[in-house]
């Protein structure tokens, strides 16, 4: 299996197995199951087919390790000036009083001065959310603003 190359396996019934041969020879897969469900899979070097280890993700967790893993040319915050800002997924669970409401209602760059820049869905992403968008629970909120806003935002979606 060529290292830049990886391969996909149908699974009937279960999903799409995803798998990589590193440069260095090891083994790893991404198993999609059918209902959204993703495990990390690292093998046995000597027998692809030994799982050896799995980490299940849930759909946040793979766009956060998603993020990590992509190279980017370079970092634009990178300079002289120093920047306080962070960058957050936030989760938009059964609990939060915003789930089914809008955008607009959590008047959260109001209330906390950090924006929502982007909002993950099982179904793709929507960058830019409009204040009429609105959030569904499993929905993963990318958030921006100082470590403050942005942790007084996840306060505000959870409902702490």
């Amino acid at each position: 299996m060529d290292h830049a190359h990886p391969t996909r396996t149908a699974l009937p019934g279960i999903g799409t197995r995803y798998d990589l041969v590193t440069e260095g020879g090891r083994h790893v897969s991404v198993v999609v199951h059918e209902d959204g469900r993703r495990f990390l899979g690292f093998h046995d070097p000597e027998d692809d087919d030994n799982c050896q280890n799995s980490v299940p993700l849930d759909p946040a967790e793979a766009a956060a390790l998603a993020l990590l893993l992509v190279p980017t040319p370079g970092d634009p915050l990178s300079t002289d000036l120093e920047i306080d800002l962070v960058t957050e997924q936030i989760p938009v669970t059964s609990g939060s009083p915003y789930s089914g409401r809008t955008l607009a209602d959590t008047q959260a760059r109001t209330r906390t001065g950090a924006s929502v820049v982007a909002v993950l869905r099982r179904t793709g992403a929507t960058p830019s959310p409009k204040p009429d968008f609105r959030f569904a629970t499993g929905d993963t909120l990318v958030v921006v603003g100082t470590r403050e806003g942005v942790d007084a935002v996840a306060d505000l979606i959870s409902g702490g």
